[in-house]
């Protein structure tokens, strides 16, 4: 706040001067007031930022003024004063709304620091206000967050395709917030109250994938005792996700291509077929045209699920949309965990908006519930973790910094060699596991834990 307003209500006369004479020294807008009663009118008439309030006062007293503030709307951070301080009136006086209480005699310092507090605590109060105004105002839909040029695109695409039942392929690297965007899609179209489906395909064996798609019979094979409806099945008349659509095998491929063209389909083991009426939304972090052309993913199919293609940026390209994005994570989960939390200090913009994010808004997620859980709630620089602050993306063996513990260096290691299999296999689980001398499964936990998905 530039020249914050002040109020300062005290019926000792020279109390008054005297803080008159040091507000207005350090820039501050300074008015004054000799009793409770001609400060309550001012106060709520003019609103200034901050009050200055001793509490024993002809007229009106301090806490009398204090209730008929808070219910008469008063805005600013007021500040109690006395010569006759206890514990007991202070915490009174917090209860009753005060920001704080600072007992007569005082020093100029002490005035002016706690001043400065209040003035903080207001600033970030605004900040998270304005925040929350912008997430609101700039989230098309609910769950999808940002402020960029990019997302406003992202998200005028998604309004106009919601209300048709065409297929839509969200593409856009691990984490950037395919799955975010394809839910938007979901409650913005006339499916809203039937179900959403999600699978991801590249989670799931390739031998029981089938089954998880299309339902199995009783006896189709060992271990289906009782017959089982598919997820396609269970997305009847909703919305079906298929995330990374591009680990499909061959087969699949073949199968899901027939189903989106006759909309029926054939449990595994049996013969007749069902009819479906399911809206298909299709993910991938892979370059699907490489894949075509290198004989990897079925021409056809790939048109059939790219009516309508969806890019989301990766989110080093959007750096605007951090704080928003950090803002909301922090209010999601500090409701989920119970925690209060003051809101994303401003101080921590510059660092998040430094980092590269490679994991994407997943991985800004992770983060930001990792320092909400580390601080309790009044998160700092501190918090983050230590390649978050320092700005490096990948962990670097030959940096040495002193740290040689491996449980602490280890995780970092781990990650980035899932990163770097990842990468190398073009987002293929299967073979990036092979190269990590991991199962399947195991890679899908960590890439999860690591916020790489």
């Amino acid at each position: 706040m530039s020249q914050p307003r002040v109020l300062v209500i005290d019926d000792e006369a020279g109390l008054r001067h005297t803080l008159l004479l040091i507000l207005r020294d350090e820039g501050y807008q300074v008015q004054v007031a000799d009793d409770g009663e001609t400060g309550l009118r001012m106060a709520l008439g003019d609103q200034p930022d901050l009050v200055l309030c001793d509490v024993r006062m002809p007229r009106l007293g301090g806490l009398e003024f204090l209730d008929r503030y808070v219910e008469g709307g008063g805005t600013g951070l007021v500040v109690m004063m006395s010569a006759y301080g206890t514990l007991d009136t202070a915490v009174e006086a917090m209860r009753r709304g005060a920001y704080d209480y600072i007992s007569k005699p005082f020093n100029a310092d002490e005035v002016l620091l706690t001043l400065r507090k209040a003035q903080e605590r207001e600033q970030l109060r605004r900040e998270v206000a304005r925040l929350r105004k912008e997430v609101a105002h700039v989230s098309g839909f609910e769950g999808v967050v940002g402020a960029s040029a990019a997302m406003r695109e992202v998200m005028d695409l998604a309004m106009r395709v919601a209300p048709f039942p065409s297929t839509v392929l969200l593409t856009g690297e691990s984490g950037s917030g395919k799955e975010a965007v394809a839910r938007a899609v979901h409650r913005a179209s006339p499916r809203r109250d039937a179900a959403f489906v999600a699978v991801n395909c590249g989670a799931i064996p390739e031998n029981l994938l089938e089954s998880e798609l299309f339902g199995h019979e009783k006896g189709a094979f060992t271990g289906a005792d009782r017959a089982r409806e598919g997820l396609f099945e269970e997305a009847d008349g909703g919305t079906l996700f298929l995330d990374e659509i591009g680990e499909l095998t061959m087969p699949l491929q073949v199968k899901l291509l027939r189903v989106l063209q006759e909309r029926t389909i054939r449990r595994v083991g049996g013969t007749g077929e069902r009819a479906v009426d399911v809206r298909v939304l299709a993910a991938t972090a892979r370059d699907l045209v490489a894949e075509v052309k290198g004989g990897r993913f079925r021409d056809d199919l790939f048109y059939r699920i790219n009516v309508v293609q969806i890019h989301i940026p990766p989110l080093r390209t959007r750096p605007e949309d951090i704080p928003l994005l950090a803002e909301h994570f922090l209010r999601r989960h500090a409701e989920r965990l119970r925690i209060t939390t003051p809101g994303l200090p401003r101080s921590l913009v510059p660092v998040l908006a430094a980092y590269a994010w490679p994991g994407n808004v997943r991985e800004l997620e992770n983060a930001i519930e990792r320092a909400l859980v580390l601080s309790g709630g009044d998160i700092g620089e501190e918090h983050l973790p230590a390649h978050v602050r320092t700005g490096r993306q990948l962990f670097d063996l030959s940096d040495d910094d002193g740290d040689l513990s491996v449980k602490r260096r280890l995780p970092a290691l781990e990650k980035t060699l899932i990163q770097r299999a990842l990468e190398r296999c073009n987002g293929n689980r299967t073979r990036a596991a092979e190269l990590l001398d991991l199962s399947v499964r195991a890679l899908s936990y960590k890439i999860h834990d690591y916020g790489l998905e």
